[in-house]
């Protein structure tokens, strides 16, 4: 059995990205699997280019199984759409750490708008990819179509909001965390790469060359255009997921008020309240056994304690 070029890159797309699913999952476990926190989708991704690997790999042993070369084909196609969550994910934990000091330009909500266009193409994209693969079963040809068309669309659309977006946080990233500062690096990294790999979903979807097309492509065109951008933009991802600290959400304690007294002691209302709550019992008590022999001598003798023990202070009390 000969492995063939493109088995070899899907191979090594297993060595790499069996690790880095790995080291996503830990990184939502740790920091939330919310999508502020973007990890998840860099699960997403990961688990995307395994299966997809996978899928080639079995057309070894069935190279004339049709569904194989479909599926790994979709799979390649949307793995744009999980990063551009996952870099609008950090930016959006960046934005938060700003908010804490000072307002931004940009509002989460604009962040929420972008990740609707990405959902939206990523779905016109799987939708377009299976009437691409339907016809490709029939005429052997694979040919994107208006679905897939309007599903890289709106990925152009998304990456120019993010650059956008991103240009805008710059004035605003000196008042994030110390620790923070360091989402904006990796999100400034990975724009670049974003970019390349927006540029063969392009090439592959607009035109006809046949280096792009997703299921008779040039290897090395995909390798170097597509797979090379993605690996590094995980990496700086999770490079990055790792040195920050987990945010341990806030808790709002109300400061008790300090009141001063006689003797210039300060005493905080907590610690008035129990006091205030043990004599308002005992007042009550004291009240009840007053009307009874018993309690009249009890009262009698605690009054007269009171007393001696108020006399032993003044005898002891040093004059000024």
């Amino acid at each position: 059995m000969t492995i063939s070029y493109r088995s070899g890159i899907s191979i090594a797309e297993l060595v790499v990205y069996f690790p880095s699913i790995a080291i996503a999952i830990f990184l939502s476990v740790r920091h939330g699997f919310s999508r502020n926190a973007g990890w998840m989708f860099l699960i997403i991704f990961c688990l995307a280019r395994i299966i997809g690997a996978c899928m080639q790999l079995a057309t070894i042993n069935s190279p004339t199984k049709t569904s194989l070369y479909e599926g790994s084909a979709i799979l390649n196609n949307i793995g744009l759409s999980p990063l551009t969550l996952a870099a609008l994910g950090l930016l959006s934990r960046l934005l938060d750490s700003i908010n804490k000091s000072t307002h931004t330009f940009v509002r989460q909500y604009w962040l929420r708008v972008i990740e609707l266009i990405v959902v939206v193409g990523l779905v016109l994209g799987i939708v377009g990819g299976v009437n691409a693969a339907s016809a490709y079963v029939k005429d052997g040809h694979y040919q994107p179509g208006t679905l897939n068309k309007s599903g890289t669309g709106l990925s152009i659309l998304a990456y120019v909001l993010l650059v956008s977006a991103t240009a805008f946080t710059t004035f605003s990233v000196s008042h994030a965390e110390h620790g923070e500062r360091r989402l904006f690096t990796a999100v400034v990294i990975a724009l670049p790469l974003l970019l390349v790999r927006l540029i063969y979903s392009i090439f592959s979807t607009f035109t006809a060359n046949k280096s792009f097309n997703l299921l008779s492509g040039n290897p090395t065109v995909l390798l170097c255009v597509a797979l090379i951008e993605e690996f590094l933009i995980v990496a700086c991802f999770e490079g990055t997921g790792l040195t920050l600290k987990k945010v341990v959400p806030e808790e709002h304690v109300e400061g008790a008020r300090m009141i001063p007294s006689s003797d210039n002691n300060s005493y905080t209302e907590t610690q008035q309240r129990p006091q205030q709550q043990q004599r308002g019992v005992g007042s009550k008590i004291m009240a009840v056994l007053s009307y009874t022999i018993i309690g009249r001598i009890i009262t009698s003798m605690m009054e007269n304690k009171e007393k001696d023990v108020e006399m032993q202070r003044q005898e002891y009390q040093v004059p000024k």
